[in-house]
């Protein structure tokens, strides 16, 4: 409304560009995507390494809130910037995806959605046993592979196993 009808005399009003929406709902929702899997991808790692389900939420926001907190902030200033340019449509694209970004990244990802997982407890980490079966066991760090070769620490490379001390000269 702001920008189609004009605000305070500081800009006229003109049409809403028919695409604006689609273009900002794909961004923001990239962008939220990107969000969610920093705060939760903590928190599930904390999960799968046994801390109860409160506990993953709370480390997992401890270690994500500030990489989100940081890209927002990089995002929302870069969105604002656009709204210094001449052209109608690039201001109204610009405050768009700043207010939309800073609702999402602060509200919803950082507020509504830790606040969720919390109350559900260990129900938000249930997944139906037909899905279980079915979805690959993902082992990004190599717990698996460590637990097939023995304890990791008594472990040496292959290149360090071989060098010899120089000799003196």
């Amino acid at each position: 409304m702001i920008f189609q009808k004009g605000a305070f005399g500081i800009f006229s009003g003109e049409p809403i560009v028919s695409f604006l929406p689609i273009i900002l709902i794909g961004i923001v929702f990239g962008l939220a995507m990107d969000y969610q899997v920093f705060l939760v991808s903590r928190m599930r790692e904390a999960h799968v390494h046994g801390a109860d389900a409160h506990e993953s939420v709370v480390d997992g926001f401890r270690h994500g809130a500030r990489v989100v907190t940081a890209a927002a902030c990089i995002m929302i200033s870069v969105f604002a910037a656009f709204m210094l340019q001449g052209q109608q449509f690039i201001v109204s694209m610009g405050f768009a995806l700043a207010a939309a970004v800073f609702f999402d990244a602060f509200l919803v990802r950082m507020t509504l959605i830790p606040a969720a997982m919390f109350l559900m407890g260990e129900k938000a980490w249930w997944l139906p046993k037909w899905l279980d079966k079915i979805l690959p066991a993902v082992d990004v760090e190599g717990e698996k592979l460590q637990a097939i070769s023995g304890d990791s620490s008594q472990h040496t490379p292959k290149h360090a196993a071989h060098e010899e001390a120089p000799d003196p000269v």
